[in-house]
């Protein structure tokens, strides 16, 4: 019953992407995104491709929409200063790695990063938005979910025809494994385009063993962030899910201190969630104090390949 809205849709999302840029900018741009709504690992991706590009000489810095933030840009993101309801949670992540500019308006920001000095923009998020002519486009997959049933919303979770992203896209990025990606492995493969494999792995893992967990997550997949713990080997005795970028309250945080205490379990959560309680006071403020993050970091399995194609997108405007 959904499919004539998806198709139409589609068929807007499509003509949109096919717009000529406002701005081109005198640096590489590197866009990361992703073809569903939801998350897909984007932003640990954007900072290891910071990392990675300095390691090639290149000075990186973000520009991102600030989603679920109230400044709207463009905005020269600092931890020091601003707060997650201000900027947003990931943007303060980003902006530990390099600088990170916020605004709706991605060809404004540009203009704003490029003040700091920088010779690499790296876009989070952005992909089927034409503002910002790119040099390279990455499109990150959750191997565990891939592209559901591959259909356009409201039918199902892609923002455009699939066929019309890929000719769009450079290369994926498969985050994990999963059957449910395979299918779209093998269109990506016909269609000439690269597959960056990748995974998520745990900055510390040791410490989460050694107390049973109470774990939890406002993200997108919450359930993941979970597995990923187990995973690691620690012992989730609780799981506390919440809507993606979920602003905590004070009955929230009250909720989460006094079950952890009653059961005797130690609070662990993600970065982003822990961005989001930065500078909180009160109930919120001690769930900060008490709660852990589980920090992740994205590994791609043959990293050189993907500093080759950072040093290409870089000779592109030279």
């Amino acid at each position: 019953m959904l499919w004539p809205v998806s198709a139409v849709w589609g068929a807007v999302a499509g003509r949109k992407m096919d717009r000529a840029p406002q701005l081109r900018p005198p640096v590489p741009v590197v866009c990361v995104g992703n073809f569903v709504a939801g998350g897909a690992g984007k932003t640990p991706t954007c900072i290891t491709l910071a990392r990675l590009a300095r390691g090639r000489g290149l000075k990186p810095g973000f520009v991102t929409r600030g989603y679920g933030g109230s400044a709207k840009g463009p905005l020269l993101v600092d931890p020091a200063v601003h707060d997650a309801a201000t900027v947003g949670d990931e943007p303060l992540l980003l902006a530990a790695a390099a600088p990170t500019v916020i605004g709706g308006d991605r060809a404004a920001g540009a203009k704003r990063l490029l003040e700091e000095g920088v010779t690499l923009i790296i876009m989070d998020d952005g992909f089927q938005n034409p503002s910002l002519a790119k040099d390279l486009s990455l499109v990150c997959v959750d191997g565990e979910a891939g592209i559901g049933n591959g259909m356009v919303t409201p039918s199902g979770p892609l923002r455009a025809p699939l066929a019309v992203q890929l000719r769009k896209a450079d290369a994926v990025v498969l985050i994990g494994e999963g059957a449910r990606s395979e299918p779209l492995v093998r269109v990506a493969a016909r269609a000439g385009r690269q597959v960056l494999r990748a995974t998520l792995k745990p900055v510390r893992v040791r410490e989460f063993r050694k107390e049973p967990l109470l774990a939890f997550a406002g993200i997108g997949r919450p359930e993941k962030f979970f597995a990923s713990l187990e995973a690691a080997g620690a012992t989730v005795k609780r799981r506390m899910p919440f809507p993606d970028h979920h602003r905590f309250s004070e009955d929230d945080a009250a909720t989460l201190l006094a079950r952890a205490e009653k059961e005797t379990l130690r609070l662990v959560t993600t970065e982003k969630d822990m961005a989001r309680l930065a500078g909180a006071a009160g109930k919120r403020g001690a769930l900060r104090e008490a709660a852990t993050a589980f920090a992740i970091a994205l590994e791609f399995e043959n990293p050189a390949a993907v500093g080759e194609m950072l040093e290409a997108a870089a000779l592109k405007v030279r």
